[in-house]
């Protein structure tokens, strides 16, 4: 038994040592074959050129230095938060500057600013809208206003923007166009979004007939006492341009211009662009495409501008301009009063408030109507009382209606309404003078100086 176990042995030796040696002879290698024919080429792209690496096409712009401080930069900007794409979304009306797909809709399909009477309803309808209501969704994002990313996959894509062509005003029906002329007209980029709403007539729809304001000022337009047909408007707590006032100021056009101050514009409407402050170079978290200006003087401070005496938020020429505008805002609001009542809404939530702190007393550019949802503590922070609705829901509860029954009716003049509009658009503008001075000074001077 043992011999054959130690037999077993001595074979299972050879062949591991046979192994050992195979392997080894194995890594030798044999001599090099003749080298093979070259394959045949790839066929051209679709545009018949050969395209190009893609690992550096992409990063010229998907940097660190570029894309990616962009995006970071975007996620502090306003339009960034999506609240209002998400509200808004669904309404034709309202998707040309609250949702990404609409603004494009209207861009691409030269939308129109006009009012148009439809035969059947008898009622005019405005042609600025977005009547593809699948087109009525997305949060404002790069492609709104570059368009042309990823077309050619070259750093060539990303100047480009979706419009740059003339802006006509909706506010004015068509029949008032704004063009920025500086840097080859891309601040109408900006404006198609940035201009006011139109103010429509409660007889048919049509837009309101703001040059009547002027030449009519004392004719009443709004009295519930007075018979239907002469009430031009039926005014609400949102009676009014909306917000884009930023663009109608800025250009020198839009506002109910009462005789009296010359209607001149700064030096900003003809040789500024709006990105040349909003998205200067960054300075802490204003700036690039954050497209916040308050705070940083990057965009001012350049040669041919304001490099000679420099600006800061304590100069003069800045802090002086916004306070001597600032009390024009507070007189006219003291104007705007029927009684004891003020016309114009208070508002002292900064939160709410868009416009806080550019007035003493906080207002909001809202009317002073009474609402329960929009407007319920009216009576307490407007000293005076509010005005009754003269368009109660049908939502509301009685004890609603019976407290909007009992409170003061308000009535507008033209003089009144135009003031209430000029209040707003300079309001709202939100810069205090800054954009345009001129144009703003002159505004509120003949405002004040209309009414009684």
């Amino acid at each position: 038994m043992k011999r054959t176990i130690y037999l077993m042995v001595f074979a299972m030796g050879l062949l591991i040592a046979g192994s050992s040696v195979m392997l080894t002879g194995c890594t030798k290698e044999g001599p090099q074959g003749l080298a093979g024919k070259d394959g045949t080429n790839g066929t051209n792209g679709s545009n018949g050129k050969d395209g190009k690496d893609g690992t550096a096409g992409c990063i010229t712009c998907h940097s660190p230095a570029s894309i990616e401080a962009i995006a970071v930069q975007y996620e502090h900007a306003k339009h960034a938060f999506g609240l209002a794409a998400f509200d808004e979304a669904g309404r034709g009306d309202c998707a040309p500057c609250h949702e990404s797909e609409g603004f494009k809709f209207v861009v691409t399909t030269s939308a129109p600013s006009t009012f148009t009477l439809n035969a059947a309803t008898g009622k005019y309808v405005n042609g600025y809208t977005v009547s593809d209501l699948s087109k009525t969704i997305g949060d404002i994002n790069c492609s709104t206003c570059h368009n042309s990313i990823h077309s050619t996959y070259t750093a060539a894509d990303l100047p480009k923007l979706t419009t740059v062509k003339a802006v006509a005003m909706t506010m004015w029906g068509g029949t008032k166009t704004i063009d920025l002329a500086a840097d080859e007209h891309i601040g109408n980029l900006c404006v198609t979004c940035h201009q006011p709403r139109p103010i429509t007539k409660a007889t048919d729809g049509n837009v309101l007939d703001y040059a009547a304001l002027v030449t009519s000022p004392a004719t009443v337009i709004y009295d519930a006492a007075q018979a239907a047909a002469l009430n031009i408007v039926k005014p609400s707590y949102r009676t009014g341009i909306h917000y884009g006032a930023s663009g109608a100021i800025y250009a020198g056009k839009g506002g109910v211009e009462f005789p009296g101050a010359a209607y001149t514009n700064s030096v900003h409407t003809a040789a500024a662009a709006c990105q040349n402050c909003h998205m200067a170079a960054m300075n802490g978290s204003a700036g690039g495409h954050t497209f916040i200006a308050k705070g940083n003087f990057a965009g001012c401070n350049v040669a041919g501008c304001h490099s000679t005496a420099v600006l800061d938020a304590n100069s003069s020429k800045f802090k002086d301009t916004r306070a001597n505008v600032m009390t024009k805002l507070n007189n006219l609001a003291a104007k705007l009063k029927i009684g004891a009542v003020e016309i114009m809404s208070r508002n002292p939530d900064a939160t709410s408030n868009l416009w806080f702190g550019l007035t003493t007393n906080n207002y909001d550019g809202y009317l002073n109507l009474y609402d329960p949802y929009s407007n319920p503590t009216g009576i307490a922070n407007n000293p005076g009382g509010t005005f009754q609705n003269p368009s109660p829901s049908s939502s509301w509860t009685q004890a609603q209606k019976d407290i909007n029954t009992a409170l003061p009716k308000l009535t507008l003049t033209n003089a009144q309404l135009g003031a209430i509009i000029n209040f707003q658009l300079c309001l709202r503008d939100n810069s205090l003078g800054i954009h345009n001075t001129s144009y703003t000074n002159a505004l509120l001077d003949n405002s004040i100086a209309i009414l009684p």
